[in-house]
């Protein structure tokens, strides 16, 4: 199987986020896996957020992709999003790093892993709406008891030698800010703008951000690790974003009319948790941080998460990268979310490898080497030679 030709076949076919439509390239999947003889289903979701799974789903090792994008304009690429063009070195489209390269090295693989003729305990899931939030994809494949736990390595483009083995938290809220409206003229002698409100609570916020979390020495090493792979190539110092509380207050509105003392001011807000960060706690000082008028309103909430750098699914990634590149790998943690948190909750041992150009990821121009994706599809057929023995203790 030519892994450049299937990405740019699965670059081809639209499966933009939103609406979330991948009825077609499920579709493909599906046959795809069936004609290399891995039995498979769709789960059919409203507005066609359809997932695709393999029948079998026993398997020691669980490999995952999501199969929607972000939208693409056609203005200012090089290509058109959509063609799937393949040069002398990238395939070039929308998804080709996140992550349609990625599902591409896995069903390479596991085609090769059929033309060997061996059983291999080896489940797979292609989910839709990971860019949506996961409610139609991984999360549903959760709820419906589809996918059991076991290791699962999510194809998802990471640096090509470090797996990202864990993910910050991830807190957010709704703030409603009320305040006591009157003559534009009068404040701030007389009137209690809920838009000063906000903006006291924004400067606390500023200071919250400087808080450093404790770790332990193996996870300070960790971090230590993933600050350098994140700065490679910049003069950035990234290590406030994995140590620290992010923040970012991304839409706020309020007021009535210019000259009337705001009574009403609303904020969303996202902030992203280190380890050693209770989520809950968090919350609980940022209500003593508002006024008693306010109404804080959570809507999502999960602390950080990681799996253990001696579990089996690390060390044999890292073995497999290793052996593959020539250079000694260790993983990472990540500043962002995605469907490995959920899997972790769940009882995954759960990690991110994959191809892609991280540069060009929802960007213009979006790309992935060709080289690196059959550099990716031989580590992941050396990961699934692992997992022939079911019973080994992992």
């Amino acid at each position: 199987m030519n892994v450049a030709k299937l990405c740019s076949d699965l670059i081809q076919i639209r499966s933009e986020n939103p609406p979330g439509d991948t009825s077609e390239i499920a579709e493909y999947i599906l046959s795809i896996m069936e004609g290399i003889g891995i039995p498979g289903t769709i789960t059919t979701g409203p507005d066609g957020h359809d997932n695709v799974i393999s029948k079998d789903q026993t398997g020691g090792l669980l490999l995952s992709g999501h199969i929607d994008v972000v939208p693409a304009l056609n203005e200012g690429w090089e290509y058109a999003p959509y063609s799937g063009m393949i040069d002398d070195t990238y395939v070039h489209g929308r998804g080709a790093t996140d992550m349609k390269g990625g599902c591409a090295a896995i069903l390479s693989a596991m085609a090769r892993k059929q033309d060997a003729g061996e059983e291999h305990p080896i489940s797979l899931a292609f989910v839709c709406d990971e860019e949506g939030g996961g409610k139609y994809g991984t999360r549903y494949l959760l709820e419906k008891n589809l996918i059991h736990p076991c290791d699962v390595l999510i194809a998802e483009p990471t640096p090509a030698h470090a797996p990202t083995i864990g993910q910050k938290g991830v807190c957010r809220f709704d703030v409603e800010f009320i305040g006591t409206p009157g003559h534009s003229s009068l404040y701030p002698v007389l009137g209690d703008s809920a838009v000063i409100q906000a903006m006291e609570f924004l400067a606390w916020m500023r200071e919250l951000h400087k808080r450093v979390y404790p770790q332990s020495e193996e996870m300070d090493k960790l971090i230590e690790h993933s600050v350098q792979i994140a700065g490679e190539g910049t003069t950035t110092d990234f290590s406030p974003v994995f140590r620290q509380i992010m923040y970012n207050p991304g839409i706020i509105s309020g007021g009535e009319r210019v000259n009337i003392v705001a009574q009403k001011c609303s904020l969303m807000m996202d902030m992203r948790l280190p380890w050693g960060c209770d989520c809950d706690e968090v919350l609980n000082e940022i209500c003593s941080h508002v006024p008693k008028s306010a109404v804080v309103t959570p809507r999502t909430k999960a602390n950080a998460s990681i799996t253990a750098t001696d579990s089996f699914l690390v060390q044999k990634t890292c073995e497999a990268i290793s052996g593959v590149y020539g250079i000694a790998s260790r993983p990472m943690v990540q500043w962002a979310a995605s469907d490995a948190r959920a899997l972790r909750l769940a009882g995954f041992r759960a990690l991110e490898y994959g191809p892609g150009d991280l540069s060009t990821m929802h960007g213009l121009n979006e790309r992935v080497m060709i080289d690196q994706l059959k550099k990716c599809e031989e580590i992941y057929f050396r990961l699934i030679e692992n997992y022939k023995d079911t019973t080994q203790d992992r």
